[in-house]
């Protein structure tokens, strides 16, 4: 269903959009979409600290 998308109906999509949230709009738009693919990559990608890194013991901290 979803590969049936071709160019004529990307232009369709892209005219709602355009008409819906104006010129201006989509650059701030594509700049958060952008950024938020980039933090969900990164998130994605690291290791997971809490099993990397062992947990501190904070009585250790208070007794000295």
């Amino acid at each position: 269903m979803l590969g049936d998308i071709g160019l004529p109906e990307l232009l369709v999509i892209f005219i709602i959009i355009l008409v819906l949230f104006g010129p201006g709009k989509l650059p701030d738009m594509g700049k958060a979409i952008g950024e938020a693919l980039r933090g969900f990559r990164k998130a994605f990608q690291e290791p997971d600290r809490a099993i990397v890194e062992p947990p501190h013991d904070e009585d250790k901290n208070l007794r000295s």
